[in-house]
């Protein structure tokens, strides 16, 4: 081993030491500028101002810096893989099977076009995922992103135009904004508005919402569709707890709900926003001493797998997650492709699948906490 490690440094003498040659981001450094900025006045591409152009070219005749022509070259070439940055913590990912369904439609796309999905997990450090993108762009490693969980004030659309990185939402934008996305077709709020259309007809009358955070866009749209359905049948929510989209925030949320000492204050129906979190709140509820659905009926959102293999089966508003990720997909290939106007395909509105965990609203009965 010791005689091929000798021969190795024999034959790269220079091996571990900075090259003297200027780089990219050498000129950068000296101009002020990002890395960005220079690759755009090497290319001649817009949104570059005239000051700002001059001292990117003194930097680099300053520095005797040009771009080789394989370099130039390779800029015009596709990358064959679309990003995806993720802000949230892997462990949570890793619980998150709503996430898990996205990227399996998104993959059915990409895979017979010969394209990879390049994930990104930055945690929820403030400013990782912008650098994750700034990243990207710079380092021309995608030809596009996906962006997922829409967001009330986003300033990622901003960010990717300046970076000229094609984008893709899945979700509903907190205002419109020329970044396409892909959404569920028809009505999007049918779904929450047959689930409050089902508890109401079985006799419930304190119905309770546990949303995600409130800097999500459809945490904001589903709340108030939620209370504007109860509102037409002359009722009030019993609660609405504010949480995020884990089963531990499920269960703290349950217990918090359910801890009323009077049981005509308590909720008899509780709807989630995800079926991770319903069937985590079932299983809490239970824990506490109340049978699902006799003493509180539960209805979940997205219609994963997971709700049909739990006792009693979720009742869930399902949406397809699928064919949203195969949607997201189709529409970037469009964009890549030269399409002015890119449609996404469309995909059907969610929809209320009635199973076991709801039933006719009874008086509750006290737990055993």
């Amino acid at each position: 081993m010791g005689q091929v490690q000798r021969l190795t440094a024999q034959k790269n003498p220079g091996r571990g030491r900075r090259s003297d040659k200027p780089t990219i981001s050498d000129v950068a450094a000296l101009a002020g500028v990002s890395v960005s900025a220079v690759s755009k006045v090497v290319n001649n591409r817009p949104g570059i101002s005239a000051p700002t152009r001059q001292r990117v070219l003194d930097a680099a005749d300053k520095l005797r810096w040009s771009p080789s022509a394989t370099a130039v070259a390779l800029r015009g070439a596709r990358t064959k893989a679309i990003g995806m940055v993720a802000g949230r913590s892997a462990d949570v990912l890793a619980t998150d099977p709503h996430f898990s369904v996205l990227i399996s439609g998104i993959e059915s796309e990409l895979a017979p076009a010969d394209y990879g999905l390049l994930l990104h997990i930055v945690g929820e450090e403030p400013g990782a995922e912008e650098r994750a993108y700034r990243r990207l762009a710079e380092e021309r490693r995608v030809d596009g992103v996906i962006l997922t969980e829409s967001r009330v004030g986003d300033g990622r659309f901003e960010l990717l135009r300046q970076l000229e990185l094609p984008a893709v939402l899945v979700g509903t934008p907190w205002r419109d904004d020329p970044v396409p996305s892909v959404r569920a077709g028809g009505e999007q709020d049918a779904g929450i508005r047959a689930a409050v259309d089902h508890l109401a007809e079985l006799g419930h009358r304190r119905i309770a919402y546990v949303s995600g955070p409130e800097d999500r866009v459809h945490t904001v749209f589903r709340r108030r569709i939620f209370e504007s359905a109860l509102e037409e049948r002359g009722l009030r929510p019993a609660r609405i707890v504010v949480s995020d989209f884990t089963a531990d925030a499920a269960v703290r949320a349950v217990r918090e709900l359910l801890s009323d000492a009077e049981p005509e204050r308590r909720p008899t129906a509780v709807l989630f926003a995800n079926d991770t979190m319903a069937v985590a709140g079932m299983s809490e509820a239970r824990r506490l001493g109340f049978e699902v659905p006799r003493d509180l009926s539960v209805i979940g959102y997205d219609d994963l797998p997971i709700g049909e293999l739990v006792h009693p089966r979720l009742t869930t508003i399902a949406q397809d997650l699928t064919q949203l990720g195969r949607a997201a997909a189709a529409t970037m290939f469009a964009i890549l492709n030269g399409s002015a106007t890119a449609e996404a395909p469309p995909v059907r509105p969610p929809t209320l699948i009635v199973r076991e965990s709801t039933a006719p609203s009874r008086s509750p009965r006290a737990g055993r906490a």
